[in-house]
């Protein structure tokens, strides 16, 4: 046997279509299993909640060992999860390809899965998981949502917590009655033929639900900077990645999303786009979990190596090709967190190295769970412990004391930027959260 954390870690394609793994004994054996080594470890205790919800479990146990716990008490470990793979990626010794092929969050999502297939299913999280449904549907109504969800709205936010069990603390993304999608329909932006990377690359940037319902200045600042540094681009959206079905256990609409995106995108692929991610969690989708889901899907598989993270892709044709002059500092400085969905990507800070091109601004970076895990920061019964995850993570930023707080997961950007504000000494910051595309974008003079 090896000791763990000497070589890079590997995934297995998760065996979802095995009988056995709907097995409801055999799911109970291996969460024993796994569970005890992490018992015996103890290595990930400040990672998330779910782990010190574990060891008190088995410290308050009779035998203080795993088999006197019973296994109906699992389910507030399962709970406290939100697939952020931070343990498998930076924290855990014994993951593939050590003997003990330890994998807690495909493990989490395997009982999640188990648990759905059962009809036990939360029905808040399971609608607000239907992003593209209810994105379209909010186009029209933005004005009239916006209002209603406005966490200062006293008459509809206790009435909205009260049928949905949406905290009504909960700051809640807005809508555009202009989607991303439509506005570069009519707002084309042409390359820079004076930029060192001209005629060189070709960027299909793949809108992401967030990016185009909720943040479509994001996917502007993108193609904006894209076209800026000489590359020709385009949008594509045909769905969601369904990462919100992944985190509710859905496995059979997180296949059907994958391929219905990934068969779309193909021919692009085939005429020479890169598909480029403006949000940690599709890139994160696309690179990774799809192929592990889908290991058998040949349009997958082609989709998971041509895309590129935004940041990624903006600091490959820094190094590569290199940028066009004119970058002027950004006043006040940034804070960047660096998103757990961008970590899992196992490809370096990127988002820092980006907004450390900008001449003579000071960046600092953040570098925790900011705790809003898709609808864990939002609903009622996980929102108190989304805020507490997110604690030290908004104390550091608050600390910073920059103008400007940004992050390649909007709910993270959004959950910091709101914990900033409530903050004894953040409530005069009057700050917004940003993408790191849109900071560099305002560092070219490409937006206000």
């Amino acid at each position: 046997m090896r000791e763990g954390s000497l070589e890079a870690p590997t995934r297995h394609p998760l065996a979802w279509k095995e009988p056995s793994f709907w097995d409801e004994k055999a799911l109970d054996e291996e969460m024993r299993r796994v569970f005890d080594i992490c018992h015996g470890c103890r290595r990930c205790f400040n990672l998330c909640d779910s782990f010190p919800r574990l060891f008190d479990l088995v410290d308050a146990a009779p035998s203080e060992e795993l088999d006197t716990v019973k296994s109906e008490d699992f389910a507030p470990v399962v709970e406290a999860c939100t697939l952020c793979d931070m343990c498998y990626m930076t924290k855990c010794p014994y993951v593939p390809p050590h003997e003990f092929n330890l994998d807690f969050p495909h493990l989490m999502l395997r009982y999640r899965a188990v648990e759905a297939k059962k009809g036990h299913k939360n029905f808040t999280a399971g609608q607000l998981a239907e992003m593209d449904r209810n994105g379209s549907a909010m186009v029209a109504l933005a004005p009239a949502a916006n209002w209603a969800s406005t966490t200062s709205n006293r008459l509809t936010r206790p009435l909205i917590e009260a049928v949905t069990g949406i905290d009504s603390s909960a700051d809640l993304p807005k809508f555009h009655t202009r989607t991303f999608v439509m506005r570069d329909r009519g707002d084309p932006i042409l390359a820079n033929d004076k930029a060192q990377a001209f005629g060189k690359r070709k960027a299909a940037i793949y809108a992401t639900c967030f990016v185009n319902y909720n943040k479509p200045d994001t996917g502007m600042a993108a193609r904006a900077l894209l076209n800026h540094l000489g590359v020709e681009t385009k949008v594509t959206y045909p769905a969601c990645c369904g990462m919100p079905f992944l985190e509710q256990g859905d496995l059979e609409r997180v296949e059907k999303q994958a391929a219905k995106v990934a068969k779309a995108l193909r021919p692009l692929i085939e005429d020479g786009w890169d598909i480029v991610a403006p949000t940690a969690s599709c890139g994160l989708m696309f690179k990774f979990e799809w192929p592990l889901i889908c290991p058998d899907n040949d349009d997958v598989k082609l989709l998971s190596k041509a895309t590129f993270d935004i940041d990624e892709y903006v600091v490959d044709i820094a190094k590569k090709d290199g940028l066009p002059p004119g970058m002027t500092p950004i006043d006040g400085g940034i804070t960047v967190h660096l998103a757990c969905h961008a970590r899992a990507q196992n490809m370096g800070p990127k988002a820092a190295e980006m907004l450390k091109l900008i001449p003579q601004t000071k960046v600092d970076v953040v570098e925790r769970c900011a705790g809003h895990g898709g609808t864990f920061g939002v609903l009622k019964e996980t929102r108190p412990l989304a805020n507490k995850v997110a604690r030290p993570t908004v104390r550091s930023a608050a600390g910073f004391g920059n103008a400007h707080i940004a992050s390649d997961c909007p709910l993270a950007a959004k959950h910091i930027v709101q914990g900033v504000r409530e903050g004894a000494n953040g409530t005069a910051q009057k700050i917004e959260p940003e993408h790191p595309v849109q900071l560099m974008a305002r560092a070219y003079g490409l937006i206000d």
